[in-house]
């Protein structure tokens, strides 16, 4: 049997009450409101009748669903679907945790899906806006191999980004029932009026009421601003693993800086080198130290910057952005990807390059046109008043506590009229995970580990462990 090590807050407590009696539903709940451990919730108490949970959501979202089970649940029966998995070779377990997006990418993935569910699985949609395109093969698969379970369930904070035409997969997902209309085109006849002028394209939406009546005894809604209970700041995260490429180089740099250092140079400054390299590859580049003069610029693969760009695309569009980060490297490609989404006036830059009066003139830009104020800890911690945003990225982290209170407290003054989210996005195994235990004692991590080695200093075999570790 399943336990939860975890209790529900007060406004997931009437979630769980008004989806629990029907075999289907929807969780509407903004980001940071913890849907996920809502859904848990459900698990639990069904888990008599049912034999699996199979969990669709993102591929970018797999470890952070995974992570999320172990902090909430006692269960160790997870298999995570990854390039190995087929419908010949399939673990036994209770938790599945499947990528959307192989859905429609890999007929594998989609034969051994399809083997697990039975009539006593339940199956959980996270991000259920993932498949509001109808037509879409992902759509069509996961709404077709998910009818044989008796419990459907479907997760998003945004269920509607691009109008009504969004919500037809949804509820056909759980059930056509609900929306009462057999095909998509039936739905679109009573409610969609299209462009004369520019075919498909949708310019108004009919009988909403009707939809909204029809879909309320299924679903859940309730946004940050309705619950009165919660902290003024919510903290989440967002997990993924470094590439195979990553890897190789995070080991050799570990084993490179122990190589050159002696046992007595194991101070604060040496701590901090080797926490910022390992940080770099964790980041997808290391600008690396020569034996000979000069440095050399190393990049590679890495799952960090698509975290962040899926992370934007929970948050409503018309929201504004903070996105702290490190590195001069990070700014500038994220500048890039932002651009490339969004276009060229989306972001305002704060950063250590820029002159006094570019920095004024970047600072209006965020509080006029700009969604994403991207910025350094370095250069926009201090001072900077943000309450124009309420959703917080960490792209990564400082090592010092005080570093982290300062850029939080940016949109977290007097005037802000909203809860703030903070996203962390953490590279699970990596000194991302030092650096956030770290942050959340309210500690310096060079320090702390620095105290560590003066513990061991004599004992060079543990000393190699301990940096093994990081």
């Amino acid at each position: 049997m399943m336990n939860l090590k975890t209790e529900l807050m007060p406004h997931q407590v009437p979630a769980v009450e008004k989806v629990l009696p029907s075999r289907i539903g929807g969780l509407f709940m903004d980001m940071g409101l913890g849907k996920s451990r809502t859904a848990f919730d459900l698990v639990y108490q069904r888990q008599e009748r049912i034999d699996k949970v199979v969990y669709f959501c993102p591929v970018s979202l797999k470890e952070t669903v995974h992570q999320e089970i172990i902090k909430h649940t006692d269960s160790a029966d997870i298999c995570v679907f990854g390039n190995k998995i087929n419908d010949h070779n399939l673990p036994k377990a209770f938790w599945y945790v499947v990528g959307i997006e192989s859905m429609s990418a890999s007929t594998r993935m989609v034969l051994a899906a399809n083997k697990l569910i039975t009539a006593k699985t339940m199956v959980i949609l996270d991000e259920s806006s993932y498949i509001k395109g109808h037509y879409a093969k992902r759509t069509l698969r996961i709404t077709k191999i998910a009818e044989r379970a008796r419990y459907r369930l479907i997760l998003t904070g945004t269920p509607i980004s691009q109008g009504v035409v969004d919500l037809f997969s949804q509820m056909r997902f759980l059930s056509p029932k609900i929306l009462g209309y057999d095909s998509f085109y039936s739905f679109a006849a009573n409610h969609l009026e299209y462009s004369e002028k520019f075919p498909g394209l949708i310019v108004r939406a009919h009988n909403t009421e009707y939809l909204a009546a029809k879909i309320a005894p299924y679903v859940y809604q309730v946004t940050k601003e309705e619950c009165l209970n919660l902290p003024t700041k919510i903290y989440t995260t967002r997990y993924f693993y470094m590439t195979e490429d990553q890897r190789e180089w995070y080991e050799a740099a570990k084993d490179e800086i122990l190589a050159e250092l002696e046992r007595d140079e194991w101070d604060s400054t040496t701590i901090f080198r080797l926490f910022s390299v390992l940080q770099q590859i964790a980041s997808g580049f290391w600008h690396r130290r020569m034996r000979r003069k000069g440095f050399e610029m190393l990049e590679f693969d890495h799952n960090r910057l698509d975290m962040l760009m899926h992370t934007i695309g929970e948050i409503p569009a018309d929201e504004k952005i903070i996105i702290w980060a490190k590195f001069r490297y990070d700014i500038e490609h994220i500048v890039e990807a932002l651009r490339e989404e969004f276009g060229e006036s989306c972001v305002a830059l704060f950063y250590g390059k820029l002159s006094e009066k570019e920095r004024t003139r970047q600072v209006s830009l965020f509080r006029g046109p700009a969604r994403f104020f991207l910025a350094t800890q370095s250069a926009g911690g201090h001072g900077l008043t943000l309450n124009e945003a309420y959703h917080v990225i960490f792209y990564n982290n400082g090592f010092k506590y005080a570093e982290r209170e300062q850029a939080e407290d940016r949109c977290h003054r007097i005037g802000q009229e909203h809860k703030v989210t903070y996203i962390d996005i953490q590279c699970i195994n990596s000194i991302d995970d030092r650096i956030a235990t770290a942050l959340s004692n309210k500690g310096n991590v060079v320090e702390e580990f620095r105290e560590e080695v003066e513990k061991i200093k004599d004992k060079k075999d543990a000393l190699k462990e301990l940096v093994k570790k990081l």
